[in-house]
């Protein structure tokens, strides 16, 4: 599938951020043609460059002055990147693009070296304007966005092995993990997690090591970009607040792969998480490509009154409750409303699977009209 992606491309040397699969190395071909491309997944230029960082100079010095030179999966040989400073700070300088499905070597090897000389940018999964009429909600929330996924010949096999993927070619290929065996067990507890305020001790018990470990996996995860976290929102709160951030899988695919299911499980439970994490990772994805200073948060008062997404910035302030449901009962705003009574600046949205109307005031509407509509540098339908 040829979908355009929204990201673009700044104007000098950049890190290219995103997990393995989300289409960055495919995207860098179509768009650099003419660069000189050094796939560092390729056995032979992986350990050319790893006996020999400085050999980046002598392929650089083939190559015009002001020419693009890519460097796929930078993290796999970081040695290099004291290199690309020296050659990007050369008079008549390369333009360096390096992409990278984790930021755990980098963040160990210096990556700081470049910082000022190249600008992070993030590749995110597909948006659901990305791939127009070809966005299936329902497909979406079994299958996820991945790229890799969505273009394969047999989507339900390539995201059934996309964990061991990871197990195998970065967890344990970096020695990331002592216990790999562990690590797995850990993966399927902490999709528990998923959409759900993170509670660390609870993991470590669920999973019999101890916090410190728990905590130091779940920092594996987000250096290999496979998790975020949402912070609570705190700006000016009138009731008291939970201190937890929300733990969200980047594609609501991976959260389904890696989520037991049995028959004690709701299937409306993880439906809904599936749902909100759509969302969550659409709205993290339209503030990336929009450069907006905007962040993404959530609320949940202590008693228990939460609303999923606040975003707010210098020029944005709104919040965004999801229910898998395709019918409403006024209780199920209330905590939107009291977030409005709260913040009487905010503009409220609520996303659910039914027909578009408005109750008191506040907009609801089809969570998938919703997706469609969100492009980067454009306001939010219902919210602009």
């Amino acid at each position: 599938m040829h979908a355009r992606r929204f990201f673009d491309a700044p104007a000098g040397s950049f890190f290219l951020f995103g997990p393995r699969g989300t289409g960055k190395s495919t995207w860098l071909r179509r768009h650099f043609e003419d660069a000189r491309h050094l796939d560092l997944l390729d056995p032979p230029t992986r350990r050319s460059l790893e006996a020999r960082p400085e050999r980046l100079e002598e392929i650089a010095g083939a190559e015009p002055k002001g020419s693009t030179i890519i460097l796929d999966e930078v993290q796999l040989v970081p040695e290099l990147l004291p290199v690309v400073h020296r050659l990007i700070e050369a008079e008549g300088a390369w333009r360096f693009v390096l992409s990278s499905s984790s930021a755990r070597k980098l963040k160990r090897s210096g990556v700081d070296l470049l910082a000022g000389r190249a600008v992070h940018r993030s590749m995110h999964p597909f948006m659901a304007a990305e791939l127009g009429a070809a966005f299936a909600l329902d497909q979406a929330l079994t299958l996820g966005m991945v790229p890799l996924v969505v273009d394969a010949d047999d989507p339900g096999d390539t995201l059934a092995s996309y964990a061991s993927l990871y197990l195998d070619q970065e967890v344990r290929a970096e020695g990331l993990v002592r216990r790999i065996g562990d690590f797995a067990r850990f993966l399927e507890v902490v999709s528990f997690s998923h959409a759900a305020q993170l509670n660390v001790a609870e993991v470590a018990r669920e999973c019999a090591v101890g916090r410190k470990t728990v905590e130091s996996w779940i920092g594996v995860l987000e250096d290999l970009l496979l998790s975020f976290r949402v912070p609570v929102f705190t700006r000016r709160a009138r009731r008291a607040v939970v201190a937890h951030p929300k733990l969200y899988l980047f594609d609501t695919g991976v959260f389904r792969s890696l989520r037991p299911a049995g028959p004690l499980d709701r299937p409306a439970e993880i439906d809904g998480a599936a749902l909100e994490g759509l969302v969550a990772q659409h709205l993290r994805a339209w503030l990336d490509y929009s450069r907006l200073a905007a962040k993404l948060h959530y609320f949940r008062t202590r008693a228990g009154s939460e609303v999923d997404f606040v975003v707010y910035g210098p020029d944005t302030f709104f919040a965004i409750e999801v229910k898998n449901a395709r019918n409403l009962r006024r209780r199920d705003l209330k905590p939107l409303l009291a977030f409005v009574d709260d913040y009487p600046e905010c503009r409220p949205l609520l996303l659910y699977r039914g027909e578009p109307m408005a109750i008191e005031g506040i907009p609801c509407r089809p969570v998938e009209e919703f997706l469609q509509g969100l492009r980067p540098g454009e306001a939010p339908k219902h919210l602009g």
